[in-house]
């Protein structure tokens, strides 16, 4: 990335600025106060908005007196052009954001928030990241080296994205532990279901459906016989309220008659010739009888037939067996002459076919529940194969489940075994050591401070050295002047030549001591990294410890599912095979139901028969009946006649007949309308009325228990959709209980996964920071007293002298921890420069008053390690610095004024000195 233009307007104390930027180091110099800093702001604030402000508000941008404010940022960014935008505007007492947008070759981003968001994808690091590795703050030169080992492992793990990977291990194992609460609750809510499901199939639904519509079939024939009664009843009426009106009327007549009698005698030409009508009429009566009784004769010779060849026995209890409980039809009467012995014959018969009636309706209702139990039974036999299958399906879902689960144990317990050997191949290396494991670390430190005792001897041994050699110098100056090299006295037979030879000899003796020590301190050294190698192998054994425990922890959750499973397996199969048995049970069953179901058929076909035979016999005995009657009217008839006829002979001979006449027509009428008669039909008008009264009530009672059944079925058949609606809801559950179970098998896998990975990303970037670092560290002391920088994978820093001595970053002076600090810094924005993928485009490194802590040595040195980035190829480097020193290695420079007057910044291109900054002076 390269910042390639920053315009501002209202800016803090900018007024108006406008500043493009090349490749290369740019230095932005000027005194303390004058605007340098704000300039960076400027960039930082431009790419982050309010996030870049720290503890202050958008009232502390805009420049005071001011109600606007402007940033314009132009950057190209892995070879593409970019431009941010924002505006701020007063509005009462606190400023908003009225513009903010990203100008990029996809389009337009806007909004504050959303260009913040496309930021931080683009340069992989947010702000706090930014002012972590690309952006050194003023004052926060030491902010690495001063902030606690974790502190600076969250630092360094952040900006080199590792901190995500065990953020997603935590939600991973959050996840699988939500999966799992999850699943539980849903297996629960299964078995609840599943419950629910089995106790309304234990309620045999459509059996109890099946009854109350049998039930409701009874209430209404039952309602049907009250109505014809009722009907019968009201004809009844009817028929009596007739009687008596006509009663009252023939009592007219009656009286009538009585006027009429005198008038009779005016009758008798008319009755002569009614008396010759009759002879006719009595001849044509007497043939119609003959041949009424010839129909008679043939009728009788019919029944007679059929009685002798027919079989009057019907079974009618469905057995198969025409005895016991079967119908013997009446047999006929050797003869049918009388009227009485028809009717008898008819009642019989009558009572026969109603019995026959009844027993057919018994076996018609005996089939259909019948039918009703055979279906109920194949339905439930279909049900508990279908279930079992599924039971059995289920089953060896789990099977392949537990295949899988045993494969991952297995897997699991050969890592865990690999863990356990590499711990005790680690703890092994303490067999053969003087200290025990746990102790490695006081113990370098004890090997450390016998170290530094040595070394300091030996620095005091060197200082004696150092000091002897300087007398033995200057006395053998002075000898060589002809002067003691004790007083300045010529030595001319002086006794005081002979100390040199002293000094020598002390000398030799230190440079022995001298020597000793420094063997000594070798040895010690090869102590200590032999106990480094000691602390090593404890924390790899504590790293080990932490990934068999997490394994063990898998592992023992796996056994568990596993073991769940199983346990669910067996139980599904001992199940399918109780539903297999049951359906088996309920098709033998329906087996023999429909056995019986034909039995009875067969049995209603011999029914039906009979009964037609008794209807076409009952038809020809209501002709006998007919015939009988039309005889009797016709000898009625033929006797009338002829009494007519008799009394129209005499009736012109004695007029007193005629009176008679009249006198029995009286008595005709009154003995067809007699009072016991009239009380009779009194009678049976009150029973009509009272049984209308009370069959209406009796109908109202039916009609309200058929409302009651027909409530009752509906309430079974919406327990019977329910049931429909339990069994898709139990099997939408099952599937979401398999999806869980999945998803949670998933979510440990990817647990492991992200904690492996991050363990060994967090070793490769260690490794390869250790070496930027080591590298950035060498250029800048490779002629001072530091060796090297030793990283662990904490992120705990120690430096080694040139003789081997290990100091904390804290022991270093100011000034060389500023330099060490700004050294780490550098290495971490390599690191990211280079990527442990593959380059990733970097924005500018950029320093703010880097020198604060530094002298005039440590700014040289500052020098060397900004053009030692440029020469690893950091494309742009900005840094702000009041130090004069520092120009020297700029590219371009940028000198920064402000007006004592208006209080504003001016920018002002400078020329970049043509020597290098540091001499050979």
């Amino acid at each position: 990335m390269k910042v390639e233009r920053i315009r501002l307007r209202n800016f803090k104390c900018y007024g108006e600025a406008d500043l493009g930027l090349e490749r290369g180091v740019t230095i932005v110099h000027g005194v303390n106060g004058s605007g340098k800093s704000t300039l960076l702001e400027g960039v930082f604030f431009a790419l982050y908005g309010s996030k870049a402000l720290d503890n202050r508000t958008l009232d502390d941008v805009i420049t005071t007196g001011e109600e606007e404010a402007e940033i314009e940022l132009a950057f190209r960014h892995d070879d593409v052009d970019y431009r941010i935008e924002r505006r701020l505007k007063l509005r009462g007492d606190r400023a908003t954001t009225t513009k903010c947008v990203l100008e990029t070759p996809e389009g337009t981003v806007e909004g504050a928030t959303d260009v913040r968001q496309k930021v931080t994808n683009l340069l992989r690091m947010d702000a706090e990241a930014f002012v972590n590795c690309a952006y050194v703050r003023q004052g926060e030169v030491n902010k690495l080296i001063h902030a606690s080992p974790s502190d600076r492992q969250d630092m360094i793990d952040d900006l080199l994205q590792l901190g995500a990977l065990e953020e997603y291990r935590e939600r991973a194992s959050d996840a699988r532990l939500g999966v799992k609460t999850v699943l539980d609750g849903q297996q629960d809510v299964l078995e609840d279901v599943r419950t629910q499901v089995e106790q309304k199939e234990e309620k045999d639904l459509h059996e109890r459906l099946n009854e109350l519509e049998s039930r409701r079939a009874e209430l209404a024939d039952d309602i049907e016989n009250f109505e014809s009664q009722r009907e019968n009843a009201s004809d009844t009426l009817e028929a009596s309220t007739e009687i008596l009106e006509r009663h009252e009327e023939t009592r007219e007549e009656i009286e009538t008659l009585e006027e009429e009698i005198e008038t009779i005698r005016s009758k008798i030409n008319e009755t002569e010739r009614k008396r010759e009508d009759a002879g006719e009429t009595i001849d044509d009566r007497k043939t119609r009888r003959d041949d009424l009784e010839d129909e008679r004769e043939t009728i009788l010779e019919e029944i007679d037939h059929v009685s002798e060849s027919g079989d009057d026995t019907v079974d009618t209890d469905g057995d198969g067996d025409a005895g016991d409980d079967g119908l013997e039809l009446p047999e006929p009467p050797q003869a049918l002459e009388s009227t009485a012995a028809v009717e008898a014959r008819i009642d019989a018969l009558e009572r026969a076919d109603e019995q026959l009636r009844d027993d057919l309706e018994t076996l018609r209702v005996e089939i259909n529940e019948r039918s009703n139990e055979t279906d109920r039974l194949e339905s439930q036999a279909a049900e508990f194969e279908s279930e079992a299958a599924d039971k059995r399906e289920r089953a060896g879902d789990l099977e392949s489940k537990i295949d899988d689960d045993e494969d991952a144990i297995e897997q699991r317990e050969e890592k865990l075994s690999t863990l356990e050997e590499r711990i005790e191949a680690a703890r092994e290396r303490f067999d053969a050591a003087p200290i025990d494991f746990g102790e490695a670390t006081d113990h370098r430190e004890t090997i450390a401070e016998d170290r530094e005792a040595i070394v300091s001897e030996l620095g005091d041994v060197t200082a004696g050295i150092k000091a002897v050699r300087g007398s033995i110098e200057e006395g053998e100056a002075l000898l060589e002047e002809g002067k003691c090299p004790e007083c300045g006295q010529p030595v001319e037979d002086s006794p005081h030549v002979d100390v040199l030879d002293e000094k020598r000899e002390r000398l030799a003796e230190l440079e022995a001591e001298r020597d000793a020590l420094e063997d000594e301190r070798d040895e010690i050294g090869e102590r200590i990294d032999r106990a480094e190698t000691l602390r090593e192998a404890e924390r790899e054994v504590d790293r080990l410890a932490d990934n068999r425990d997490n394994v063990a922890q898998l592992l023992a959750e796996k056994r568990e599912t596993l073991a769940d499973r199983r346990e669910r397996c067996e139980q599904l199969r001992e199940d399918a095979d109780e539903l297999e048995a049951e359906a088996e049970q309920h098709r033998d069953a329906a087996t023999d139901l429909d056995a019986q179901i034909d039995d009875a058929r067969s049995d209603l076909g011999k029914i039906n028969g009979t009964r037609g035979e008794i209807r076409t016999e009952l038809e020809e005995l209501h002709r006998l009946l007919e015939i009988d009657d039309e005889r009797e009217e016709i000898e009625r008839e033929i006797e009338n006649a002829r009494e007519r006829r008799a009394d129209w002979q005499t009736m012109n001979d004695e007029r007193r007949e005629q009176l008679s006449a009249k006198r029995d027509r009286k008595r005709e009428l009154t003995d067809e309308f007699d009072e016991q008669r009239i009380e009779q039909a009194r009678e049976q008008k009150r029973s009509a009325e009272d049984y209308l009264e009370k069959v209406d009530e009796k109908l109202s009672t039916l009609r309200e228990k058929r409302t009651e059944i027909q409530n009752a079925i509906g309430g079974v058949e919406n327990e019977l959709e329910e049931l429909e609606r339990l069994r898709e809801r139990l099997e939408a559950i099952e599937t979401r209980c398999g999806d869980l179970e999945s998803l949670y098998d998933e979510a440990e896998t990817l647990q492991a996964t992200y904690g492996d990975l991050r363990a060994e990303l967090r070793q490769r970037n260690v490794e390869t920071l250790e070496r930027l670092l080591n590298e950035t560290f060498e250029l800048v002391y490779q002629n001072d007293s530091y060796a090297s920088i030793d990283l662990d994978g904490q992120y705990r820093l120690t430096v080694y002298q040139k003789d081997g001595e290990p100091l904390e970053p804290e022991q270093l002076s100011g000034g060389e921890r500023a330099l060490f600090n700004l050294s780490l810094r550098c290495a971490i924005y390599r690191l990211l420069a280079e990527g442990v993928e593959g380059t990733a485009p970097m924005p500018p490194l950029i320093l703010d008053e880097p020198t604060v802590f530094l002298d005039s040595g440590h700014v040289t040195q500052l020098v060397s390690l900004v053009e030692s980035m440029r020469d690893l190829g950091v494309e742009q480097i900005i840094v702000v610095s009041h130090d004069e020193e520092l120009v020297g290695a700029a590219d371009e420079l940028v000198r920064v004024e402000k007006d004592a007057t208006s209080n504003r910044s001016q920018l002002e291109r400078g020329e970049p000195p043509e020597i290098a900054l540091l001499s050979s002076d």
